[in-house]
Parts: structure tokens; C-alpha cells; sequence
């Protein structure tokens, strides 16, 4: 493979947090390459045995050509590609930050990428050790995947959910822990020690509070007509909803439930459905319908929509950042969310004269604190963006595979 820069390599902002290790965390630091070496504090939140902690972010980007079946993992700081086990016809690709999720109709393949954070709030832990294959999840393409640092929520199409011990999936091993009773709307969210979930009462969609044991406990009176979208922030879990969204968050031992309504009557091919932020971030973007895009400030508890043309991706890195949007013509496009207006545009960068906006095989944006990155299937490449520099192309990966599916894990 090869690199070509157009400045020097990638460095992540995040190097201030060496200041904060020594500071914080300076009872917790240790070489986890090195089991035998006893700290003389507990040990560091997010260790796992064999990992090594970097004072920067340890970001890769998980690859996946369906045709194939071809899986790589590009590490953004060596710009080293790993091989994986192949993953044929899988239709998504999804992620909880360290995991990969290939969901195929026989089953959903788990790959360890091998990179992931801890974030205390005032300062973030960031670890690296191998990229793993570690097995098939004996669900089908249409499950639902979500994770907290105990347990890993795989909800089928049916509605049944299953709950892993993330412990052990950490160390390679898929160890189911229970299956939930009773079947339930959208994903199960793991979330402050409890699970957010959506349950069928009647002709309404009730909001339901369950511990980890599956027990209904206390939940907010709330129902949501249509529910589909979800994204854990700062301040909460936004849930999607046909007329807006549901923020979800925990306050003196209860859970909340608050409306972010979008203000007028939105038709249901509009409506926000799959939500794309930077992690940390409480600012959340969506399409909307063919020609626009939503960004919800969860901060305001306000909702914009921004005309912007055909739309294939849209992500931001929150706020002061611009909003990014691949059109149908291959480029990105950057908008101040504030007026709505482009402030600046790369050149075409896919191959083809127009590009996918359908899903499934569509170039996607992945954002993290200095970067965004564009797959390019058909020209075998992944573009490094700098945001913050009138969306400079840093960087360019050649591939030696098609990067349909495309997600970043490490943040």
C-alpha cells in the first residue's frame, strides 16, 4: 500500500494528554505489555492484558469489500494494513469504538481492531494491542449492536436480545451472559449500568428502563411513535423518534426523559433515522431526505436543517466544526452550521461519474478530533481530510482492496 502526503503525517491534538496521565492517572500508568508489573493503584480503566497506553489517539479504520470478502485494518498512525479473516456478502459495517461488527445474512462476524479509548471526562486513556479475528455472532444481517464497557446488546430483527459479557469478548471469547424475556422495538441501548429500550404497550412505543438482569425498573412516562436512531452522548442517549427525538439521561439515581420535537410536521422520508457524530461529541447530523441534512444540538435541544444538494454522507466534529456532506458528485462539501452556508469544497474525489446515495455499498465520513476520512470503492483509496484547514487532503491511502464498508475504531 501506499501513502501519499501532502504534509507531515497525521499527529493527533490529543498529545496534551500526557500532561493529564501524570497528573490524574499517575497511580494507574503502567507498561500492559508487562502482566507481571503490580501497580501500586488499581489498575487503569480499559486495560486489557497485552495492550500498551499511548498518550495520543490510537485511531484504524476497518475495511470490507462484500464481493470478496476481503477485511483490512489501516492503522492511521504507522500506516501499516493488517489482513483479516475474509467476510464475504456482509451488508454493514458497524463499531462501539474498538469492536467490528460485519453483519452478512449468516451470521455477524466480530473483529477486535485493536484500538480503542477510556474517557474519564477531564482526561482520556488510549490503548493499542494486536487486531484479532474473534469469532460469529449467530445473528443475521439486520442485528442491532450495542456496548458499554460491561455488556454487548445484540438485538435480531425479531425484536430478541441477547447480552455478552464485553469482559470476555475482550479477550477473545463470545460468552453470551442472559437473553432478555420479551421482545423490544429498535436497539437495546446499554447505558449507565441499565438498558434503554423500546417496548410495544398497547398501540404505543413505551420507553422502558431495564437493569442488567432484564428486570423492568421506575421509567419515564414516554412514548415514541416510529422509533429508529440512537447515539450515546454526553448528556445522555438520544433515541430517534417519527416526530423528533428522545434525550435519555440519568439525574440523582432516576432516569429522564426530555422531547426534542422538530418543530413542524416532517414527512417520514425525511425524518432523521441514523444518526453520525464524532464520539464525545453532542452534536448530531442525519440526512434528510434526498437534498439536506439535520443537525441536532443536543446542548440547545434544537434541531437545524441545512439545504445542501443530493446527499450521500454527512458527519461533524461538533461544535466550531463545519459540517461536512459528500454529494453525488464525489466532493465534500463543508457548511458553517449556523448559516447554513458552504464555506469550502474539496475536488471530486471518487471514482465514477455519480455516486451512491442509496446505502449498503455508499462511501461513508468518519470524523474524529483532526480528521475526517472518505472511502473511495471503485479507486481503491481512503482519503485523510483536515477539516480545520478548508478541507486540505492531508493524506491518501492506496488499497489493495475494495474499501466498501468503512468505519473507525480507537476514538
Amino acid at each position: 500500500m501506499m501513502i501519499r502526503r501532502n504534509v507531515t503525517p497525521w499527529a493527533s491534538a490529543a498529545l496534551v494528554v500526557t500532561a493529564l496521565l501524570t497528573t490524574s492517572c499517575a497511580g494507574e500508568k503502567r507498561d500492559a505489555a508487562q502482566p507481571d508489573a503490580r501497580p501500586s493503584s488499581a489498575t487503569p480503566h480499559g486495560y486489557v492484558e497485552g495492550a500498551q497506553e499511548a498518550a495520543e489517539q490510537q485511531s484504524r479504520l476497518l475495511l470490507n469489500d462484500p464481493a470478496s470478502g476481503d477485511t483490512r485494518v489501516l492503522d492511521l498512525v504507522t500506516g501499516k494494513v493488517r489482513r483479516t479473516a475474509e467476510v464475504k456478502d456482509a451488508v454493514r459495517l458497524g463499531t462501539d469504538g474498538r469492536f467490528g461488527y460485519l453483519h452478512a445474512p449468516g451470521g455477524t462476524h466480530v473483529l477486535d481492531s485493536g484500538a480503542w479509548m477510556v474517557d474519564h471526562g477531564d482526561h482520556v486513556h488510549y490503548y493499542s494491542a494486536s487486531t484479532r479475528d474473534v469469532g460469529e455472532l449467530p445473528v443475521g444481517s439486520q442485528a442491532q449492536i450495542r456496548s458499554d464497557v460491561a455488556v454487548t446488546a445484540v438485538t435480531d430483527e425479531n425484536g430478541r436480545t441477547v447480552l455478552y459479557d464485553r469482559g470476555k469478548l475482550e479477550r477473545g471469547q463470545i460468552a453470551t451472559s442472559r437473553t432478555l424475556s420479551g421482545t423490544y422495538s429498535g436497539a437495546v441501548v446499554p447505558y449507565e449500568e441499565h438498558l434503554l429500550a423500546f417496548a410495544k404497550e398497547g398501540d404505543a412505543t413505551e420507553l422502558v428502563v431495564l437493569d442488567r438482569e432484564g428486570e423492568r425498573l421506575a421509567s419515564p412516562d414516554v412514548t415514541c411513535d416510529a422509533p429508529r436512531g440512537d447515539a450515546v452522548t454526553r448528556r445522555g442517549v438520544i433515541l430517534g423518534c417519527a416526530d423528533g427525538a428522545l434525550l435519555v439521561g440519568r439525574r440523582d439515581g432516576a432516569f429522564t426523559a426530555e422531547k426534542i420535537p422538530y418543530g413542524k410536521h416532517v414527512p417520514a422520508q425525511e425524518r432523521a433515522t441514523a444518526f453520525h457524530h464524532r464520539p464525545g461529541s453532542d452534536t448530531l447530523t442525519a440526512k434528510a431526505g434526498d437534498d439536506a441534512v439535520w443537525v441536532l444540538d443536543v446542548t440547545e435541544r434544537a434541531w437545524k436543517r441545512v439545504a445542501t444538494g443530493p446527499v450521500v454522507a454527512v458527519n461533524t466534529a461538533g461544535e466550531g466544526s463545519p459540517l461536512l456532506v459528500l454529494q453525488t458528485d464525489g466532493s465534500v462539501h463543508g457548511y458553517d452550521v449556523a448559516t447554513g452556508k458552504q464555506t469550502a469544497r474539496t475536488r471530486p474525489l471518487l471514482t465514477g461519474e455519480k455516486q451512491d446515495d442509496s446505502g449498503g455499498g455508499a462511501a461513508v465520513i468518519e470524523v474524529d478530533r483532526s480528521r475526517a476520512y472518505v472511502n473511495d470503492p471503485e479507486g481503491r483509496k481512503v482519503f485523510e481530510i483536515d477539516y480545520n484547514d478548508g478541507l486540505r487532503i492531508a493524506r491518501s491511502f492506496d488499497l489493495d482492496v475494495k474499501p466498501v464498508l468503512m468505519v473507525e475504531a480507537g476514538r
